[in-house]
């Protein structure tokens, strides 16, 4: 199973079988009052036969002053239980019978012992159906998850001809002076694409790419390049000193690429786009047009303006958490906002 596989069937497993547990221990529990009840009724009833002849060797007989309590009513004192009881003839005295407590103890941790063993029993059974419950629930996510990835993977194979082209055409071209940084921005961008693609099928294919280690400046450096040619009114600035890394580059760049990509896309004319390079973390901030709702910034297919599709920023979050980075954004509308990603 993968991720979302296994998140839907812990959470599918635990709220079904809590659910299950608090309604079973409410039921139990109200038997074993119910029990406890029956008992303590048994012994009352015993208790008023031995009134009479008091042929009880269970029980405890004495003879006690007129008091408060009343006639033929169980009581409970220290686990202990007792009755008073009319004496013919004599209004001075009352007959008192009582159940010792040890006896009464040791009743009631065999009610409970039996209770506890039917529940157990009862607990493994909601375990095994809970569990089948949850697999059988995931059937329908794991159809349509596979169905998309079948769709997936076809759209991946037919990209292949038409990229194959391309890297062919452009490798026929000749890069004079006038055309040499246009096909430099071509194979730039078509080397983007083909990462795109490595990443989707190494996703796919459940299999993360290892960890390398690089400067992040340095590749701060490479993913502004094609930007500063794509905005040449947008100045790129980068501050801070060689910062190294032992972590995932493809997803460290496609972070990268969707959060430059906005700073510049959305920043006003002859704006800027500041990158800082820390310790431990590094923020990219721009002079645009501002978020409004910075909670929802995050959230798939959320969006303030006309342009873009509003998953590239819920793409930035999924990769930070998948890389355990803390990110973090303060804006203000027609200042700027500002993204800081603060490293593992």
């Amino acid at each position: 199973m993968n991720r979302v596989e296994i998140e839907s069937f812990i959470k599918s497993f635990i709220l079904f079988f809590v659910s299950l547990e608090v309604l079973i221990g409410v039921i139990f529990y109200k038997e074993y009052q119910q029990d406890k009840a029956k008992f303590e009724e048994k012994i009352f009833n015993e208790m008023k036969l031995c009134s009479f002849d008091l042929k009880c060797s269970d029980y405890t007989v004495d003879f006690q002053k007129k008091g408060t309590k009343q006639l033929y009513t169980l009581y409970t004192e220290n686990n202990s239980l007792y009755s008073y009881y009319l004496i013919p003839n004599t209004y001075k005295y009352h007959l008192k019978i009582s159940y010792p407590s040890s006896k009464y103890e040791e009743k009631v941790k065999l009610l409970k012992s039996h209770r506890k063993k039917e529940l157990l029993l009862i607990t493994l059974v909601v375990l095994l159906l809970t569990i089948l419950f949850s697999l059988y629930s995931m059937y329908p996510l794991r159809k349509a998850f596979n169905l998309t990835q079948e769709f997936i993977k076809d759209i991946l194979h037919d990209f292949n001809t038409p990229i194959s082209s391309i890297i062919l055409n452009i490798k026929m071209l000749t890069k004079t002076k006038e055309n040499h940084s246009k096909v430099n921005r071509i194979e730039q961008s078509l080397n983007t694409i083909l990462s795109l693609q490595e990443n989707l099928k190494s996703y796919l294919a459940h299999n993360p790419q290892e960890d390398e280690r690089f400067d992040i400046h340095q590749l701060v450096t490479q993913r502004v390049e094609p930007l500063e040619n794509i905005y040449p009114n947008i100045k790129f600035s980068i501050k801070g000193k060689v910062l190294w890394l032992n972590n995932n580059k493809s997803a460290i760049s496609r972070i990268l690429d969707n959060l430059l990509s906005n700073a510049a896309k959305y920043n006003k004319e002859d704006g800027s786009v500041t990158v800082e390079i820390r310790e431990k973390s590094i923020s990219i901030s721009d002079t645009g047009r501002g978020i409004k709702n910075v909670n929802k910034v995050f959230d798939r297919f959320y969006k303030e303006h006309d342009r873009g599709l509003g998953i590239g920023l819920h793409i930035v979050k999924k990769l930070c958490d998948e890389l355990r980075f803390k990110i973090e954004v303060t804006s203000e509308v027609g200042v700027g906002s500002c993204f800081l990603i603060v490293f593992k």
